[in-house]
């Protein structure tokens, strides 16, 4: 039984985003379309005890087909909606993005409405399209459940009084769209980085969110903040295979295997980079591409541009202030300066993130490294990360204390 469900859930996974988004064509509602698609998922758990069928997301698809022409016959959620439906299959008007063909990248446009915040884009995105628990969404806003929670309902309000269609953007609306969507594509790359619990990265979000990247890159050939996004997470995503050790610990950028990084993937990031640099890119996806490829062709940690890094640094403050890039800055500093200049960065940013334990992890690092005892803040990472590779990784620090 925990097989299939684990069978299930990578189903779920992998193939909710692609799913929703064709049912949404046919539902018409953003609502009815999960609807169908919770009926397949807990179809699936039934079914397929009797067999895993070869090819789950087909399974998953017509099921919730299935459910939904099944839910159209007995409700009316298709008649309110019948003069988008009609519209939508008429074809986008002339001056829509033909190139937004995606069903996954439609659905991600149309939890990206200009109708909702940005916050709500984002926390409606993340559930609907890749299926976050709101927990994970909390994490990521580095707010409460129940904030995560208004905004989604909120956000699932306005698409329905509003009446928003599935459908590609127009021109004039497209850079502000994007914008939403960068924002997305951002929060689901930084999950798959460090997630929530379990494992440390969950790869198959970092995968998604670069082929939502590239995407955008061939929908948008003149917006630097999306080739700057495309570098950033391509030079992360080439580290993937050498940020955890045999037994699934973090390993530290000082120490790991420089010659194990995704060519590839180095290669794609530099491409992108100079492509965001030849339109003038400086916005803040721009500057973390900048940051990134400071470490990454470096040819050895100890050959590191600090000085460079906390330019950079400096201006992302500028042009996004943020407690976490302010954290990130003071790293920089104490590794230009030396852990007491690492602390003094810190100062006013406990506050704030008094619910962050890299916050502290961080000021363990500094206190240790200036002769100070850390364990305190040690212990209170250890109290607030949720990750287990974190956890266990915390807990060997504290261990090897004298």
């Amino acid at each position: 039984m925990a097989e299939l469900t684990e069978v299930v859930e990578r189903a779920v996974r992998n193939e909710r985003g692609r799913i929703v988004g064709g049912l949404l064509r046919l539902c018409g509602s953003l609502g009815a379309a999960e609807d169908a698609f919770q009926e397949a998922t807990l179809a699936a758990l039934e079914a397929w005890r009797q067999g895993i069928p070869a090819n789950p997301g087909a399974w998953l698809m017509t099921a919730a087909k299935n459910s939904a022409n099944d839910a159209r016959r007995h409700q009316a959620v298709v008649d309110a909606k019948a003069a988008l439906l009609v519209e939508d299959e008429m074809g986008a008007a002339k001056d829509t993005i033909d190139t937004v063909s995606d069903d996954y990248l439609r659905l991600v446009f149309t939890c990206c409405h200009p109708e909702l915040s940005t916050d709500n884009r984002i926390a409606l995105t993340l559930k609907v399209v890749a299926g976050f628990s709101t927990e994970e969404i909390a994490r990521a806003f580095v707010c409460s459940e129940a904030t995560v929670s208004q905004r989604i309902l909120r956000a699932r309000q306005i698409l329905e009084e509003k009446q928003v269609p599935y459908a590609s953007p127009g021109r004039q609306e497209l850079t502000e769209r994007v914008a939403g969507v960068l924002g997305v594509v951002y929060a689901m790359f930084n999950e798959g980085h460090t997630a929530h619990s379990g494992a440390l990265m969950r790869l198959d979000l970092q995968a998604e969110a670069l082929r939502l990247g590239r995407l955008l890159c061939d929908l948008v050939p003149c917006e630097p903040e999306v080739f700057g996004l495309v570098a950033m997470m391509a030079f992360s995503a080439a580290r993937a295979h050498t940020r955890t050790d045999v037994e699934g610990l973090p390993v530290l950028l000082s120490v790991q295997d420089r010659s194990r990084w995704n060519k590839t993937l180095l290669r794609e990031g530099l491409m992108a980079l100079s492509r965001a640099r030849s339109l003038g890119g400086r916005g803040p996806h721009v500057l973390q591409a900048e940051i990134a490829a400071a470490h990454v062709t470096a040819p050895t940690w100890e050959s590191t541009d600090w000085t460079a890094i906390v330019a950079f640094y400096d201006a992302l403050v500028d042009a996004t202030p943020s407690p976490v890039v302010a954290l990130n800055r003071a790293v920089a500093v104490s590794l230009r300066d030396g852990p007491a200049e690492g602390l003094a960065a810190l100062k006013d940013l406990e506050g704030p993130l008094s619910g962050y334990h890299l916050f502290y992890a961080t000021r363990a690092d500094f206190l240790e490294r200036a002769g100070k005892d850390p364990r305190r803040d040690l212990k209170k990472a250890l109290s607030l990360t949720t990750n287990d590779g974190e956890r266990r990784l915390l807990e060997r620090r504290l261990s090897n204390l004298p």
